[in-house]
């Protein structure tokens, strides 16, 4: 095999080190080979990278078979939905950008020619995505797939329907039984979350980016389809490597453009806004909250699926999955489809050997001129509560504003407390502060009280505010990224109990009925609540962390 001179030169296997790679196992004939990394999130911390080794191992064969020399090293995960409501969560955030640079350490490091990541998690996919960037070698990113959803009494079940459960059990709308089987069933195999929260949100647009091949993000971990597509990929990588295809030649403006109008299209999780300003900073593309608002007022959504529809991701690639959405996207001329993919052709090329389904998708992805919503569902909105931007998932949600009193709280663990308890009425609107990226640290998700209200049956009648994040499979009148955050003085932190707060989806806008005057004077008597002792990487990253109109990026 004949490797790209520009792409393959650092890797080569040099005198004084050979003997490091003698005790590897290789010979003498295989130093000239390129070395292609393989970034495995594998892990038995959560389901979603628990079958990522079987993934790993095939790749690593098939490159080993044909011209390579395969590395594997690991990658750190922080499972969301074992440490969602716990102080854990505080790392979830955080792992983004470690995962993003101990991927970057490893392969830039040990000078290698190529690289594949293969992640499952949430914050495995930007944060490999933005260490593919960094390192800039020809490269490709394999997701490990989603999970099967788990069944109980006829119901198709995913994580979030064991948090919504504990709102139901609560309110005695579940028996004590109920809710124990849909606890033991919600997650039936290994596999990342199963509607279309971020992982699946992340993995899906990463087709439309070009970085992973077409049907890759919405298959089941557990198949056998899974590996025949790894395998692809491997394939693929081997071909880019000839070709000195580097990932900052695939992901550009238009592309990155192209993978917003995705998220949209399908339903997607507010984290893929963070996520992609992170990952346009990381590819030096100007991106703004403006410019995401731009795209979103000229993309319908019309996918059916978790947490605000009824399907699962899976029910979306039984139907033909994200080429079936860029299909359409095409069609509706919302793609540029001159960028460039993994495979050598353009996404048009690829689009052009895809055929438009018309029969038996439509509980699924709706027909097109039937999307819905009209327009994109994550809305960005503005106002004296959120000067730079904050954003709000309108999905499932019909009531299109609410003026109500806020109550406020300075930590999650009490907000879940006061809805469980009844506190917290319809009407109210209920504002979480000091846990955006400084005061968390982290932005910590708050699946645990807008699940909790769904599950008292106040999804829709009680806003929730915060300048922390949303899970993927949070949903109803909730508004997440409030910046400026109120660790930093934001206005979000003078905010007191009972003032009057109205939140507008039609007028874009977050508002605080509190003259300009009064708010002066509570600046001036505002003092940053006493912060624990902060130690390790958490102190580090609030050190240097940047807002949430931003990224919330450390570089």
């Amino acid at each position: 095999m004949k490797y790209n001179s520009k792409s393959v030169t650092k890797g080569y296997v040099r005198t004084a080190n050979r003997s490091m790679f003698y005790a590897l196992g290789c010979s003498l004939k295989e130093f000239k080979k390129p070395i292609v990394g393989i970034a495995n999130g594998y892990s038995t911390i959560t389901p979603c990278n628990a079958g990522l080794q079987r993934i790993t191992t095939t790749v690593s064969n098939l490159l080993n078979r044909h011209g390579t020399i395969a590395q594997s090293f690991g990658v750190p995960t922080v499972s969301d939905g074992i440490s969602m409501g716990t102080s854990g969560m505080r790392y979830s955030l955080v792992s983004r950008e470690v995962i993003a640079d101990s991927i970057e350490v490893c392969a830039l490091g040990q000078s290698m020619d190529g690289l594949i990541v293969v992640g499952g998690c949430d914050k495995n996919l930007p944060g490999g995505l933005m260490a593919l960037i960094r390192v800039n070698v020809p490269s490709i990113y394999i997701y490990g797939g989603t999970i099967l959803p788990g069944y109980w009494k006829g119901k198709a079940l995913t994580i979030v329907s064991s948090f919504e459960a504990v709102g139901k059990l609560n309110t005695q709308a579940l028996t004590h039984e109920d809710f124990t089987e849909i606890e033991k069933h919600s997650c039936p195999t290994t596999g990342s979350c199963g509607g279309m929260y971020t992982a699946n949100t992340m993995s899906a647009s990463f087709e439309s980016l070009g970085i992973s091949l077409f049907y890759s993000s919405t298959m089941a971990n557990p198949t056998t389809e899974k590996i025949r597509s790894s395998r692809l990929s491997a394939k693929y990588l081997m071909k880019l490597l000839r070709l000195g295809v580097n990932p900052t030649i695939l992901i550009t403006r238009k592309a990155v453009e192209n993978a917003i109008t995705v998220v949209l299209y399908i339903g997607g999780s507010t984290n893929a806004i963070l996520h992609y300003l992170a990952i346009a900073n990381s590819v030096r593309v100007r991106l703004t909250l403006d410019d995401i608002e731009t795209i979103r007022k000229r993309t319908p959504v019309t996918c059916n699926l978790k947490p605000s529809g009824t399907h699962a991701t899976t029910d979306l690639h039984n139907v033909g999955g994200i080429p079936q959405v860029l299909k359409r996207l095409s069609s509706q001329e919302l793609l540029h489809k001159a960028c460039a993919t993994v495979t050598g052709r353009t996404l048009g090329e690829e689009l052009n050997r895809i055929k438009l389904a018309t029969q038996c998708i439509y509980n699924v992805i709706l027909p097109i001129n039937k999307p819905l919503h009209q327009q994109g569902h994550l809305l960005v909105l503005k106002g004296n509560l959120a000067v730079f931007g904050a954003v709000a998932k309108t999905l499932g949600v019909k009531r299109r504003s609410i003026t109500g009193r806020a109550k406020v709280f300075n930590d999650e663990e009490s907000t879940t407390k006061s809805i469980l308890d009844d506190s917290v009425t319809a009407g109210n609107i209920v504002i979480i502060r000091y846990l955006g990226p400084k005061g968390g640290p982290g932005m910590p998700e708050m699946l645990s009280p807008t699940s909790a209200l769904v599950g008292k049956g106040l999804g829709d009648k009680v806003c929730l505010i915060t300048d922390g994040r949303f899970s993927g499979g949070s949903w109803g009148i909730v508004v997440g990224h409030v910046a400026p955050e109120a660790f930093v003085g934001g206005p979000i932190a003078l905010v007191k109990n009972n003032d009057l707060i109205t939140v507008d989806l039609s007028e874009a806008l977050i508002h605080l009925h509190v003259s300009n005057p009064v708010l002066l004077k509570r600046r001036k008597l505002w003092r940053l609540p006493i912060v624990e002792n902060r130690r390790g990487i958490l102190k580090r990253y609030a050190e240097v962390v940047n807002q949430s109109s931003f990224g919330s990026v450390t570089v």
